[in-house]
């Protein structure tokens, strides 16, 4: 029999879906979930020991309510703080999210690599060690922004945003010494691809922007193989910690989202 079990992503926000979409694209035939503790939203301001506390007590939630093959923190904050924790408490593979420096630095011409992300992420000692292992004689600069991600949100929503807080936030970088250099920016949280379009058009030069999402989706394929899947897959479904917003239905929609619940 074909093994129904879910692919289970879980983030903030919608961020993760710049995850769940290359990994639609390598496995077409996976049952996926996608968790948004929209009730813990945004996890960039909150506090370390809050996020290390709240995620793996959810994710037990969750692995229990839909029996996943595999989770997937989609979300660099949640990942950079909690991942271990979430190990030690469930018995499933769990694949998390970090920042993309290594490609950043293969990417780089100039050297001079911008690092965006939540305020959290960009100061946790993991970014550190990222930066020391493959980018140690490069210059690594870094933001932290939480009105990007709400203008993803927003974004997802179809609102209209203004390219003024586009700008705004990459001063953050540019402004910075050396910043004028940046050839490479890596998006350092799982929103901001979705407004990779945005923030290049707002870029004072052209630079180049990595994420994480192709490489995990490639690690969670390669966990994955040799496992059965449905020949047609059930309806993905997406879930909300709070009441769901009605106009993402449409985005979740072309996701391939289309069913809609609450925890």
């Amino acid at each position: 029999m074909a093994d129904d079990r879910p692919l289970l992503f879980f983030d903030s926000g919608v961020g993760g879906l710049s995850v769940l979409a290359p990994t639609r694209a390598l496995l077409p035939s996976a049952p996926l979930v996608y968790v948004a503790d929209s009730a813990g939203f945004p996890y960039g301001t909150r506090s370390e020991d809050e996020i290390a506390a709240r995620v793996p007590a959810l994710l037990g939630r969750l692995a229990e309510r839909y029996r996943p093959r595999l989770i997937v923190i989609a979300c660099n904050t949640a990942s950079t703080i909690a991942l271990g924790h979430v190990r030690a408490a469930l018995d499933v593979p769990i694949v998390g999210t970090v920042p993309a420096i290594k490609p950043a630095a293969l990417l780089s011409q100039s050297r001079v690599i911008g690092v965006l992300g939540t305020r959290a992420t960009v100061r946790q000692p993991y970014v550190d060690d990222l930066t020391a292992r493959f980018a140690a004689d490069y210059t690594v600069l870094r933001h932290g922004s939480a009105d990007l991600v709400e203008l993803a949100e927003a974004r997802l929503r179809g609102d209209l945003t203004d390219p003024a807080h586009y700008r705004a936030v990459l001063d953050g970088l540019f402004g910075q010494s050396g910043g004028e250099r940046i050839d490479v920016i890596v998006n350092a949280c799982t929103h901001f691809p979705l407004v990779e379009a945005e923030l290049a058009a707002a870029a004072p030069h052209p630079v180049a922007f990595v994420d994480g999402g192709p490489g995990i989706a490639r690690r969670i394929a390669y966990l994955s193989r040799g496992q059965e899947w449905p020949g047609t897959p059930p309806a993905g479904i997406a879930v909300f910690t709070a009441t769901p917003d009605p106009a993402l239905r449409p985005a979740l929609a072309r996701y391939g989202l289309t069913q809609i619940e609450t925890l």
